[in-house]
């Protein structure tokens, strides 16, 4: 899997969860636990991982949808 961008944004990432899943692309969240566990401050950021042959359709789908993300890291 290779991560795709990350976020604190909690409504982003349940937003672009349910429109990807629409689009049959799979994906992954990853650090949701270790974000609970530091009390949910807010600091440590999720990451969205998808399987690496569906990242460039994700990106595009992402984007083309209108969804801000910094996909830089991934």
């Amino acid at each position: 899997m290779v991560e795709l961008f990350r976020t604190n944004d909690l409504v982003l990432i349940s937003a672009i969860e349910a429109f990807l899943t629409s689009a049959g692309v799979s994906f992954s969240v990853a650090d949701q636990h270790m974000s609970a566990m530091e009390g949910s401050l807010g600091f440590l950021p999720r990451r969205f991982m998808v399987e690496a042959h569906q990242a460039a359709r994700a990106r595009e789908l992402i984007s083309g949808a209108g969804f801000e993300c910094d996909f830089t890291h991934g």
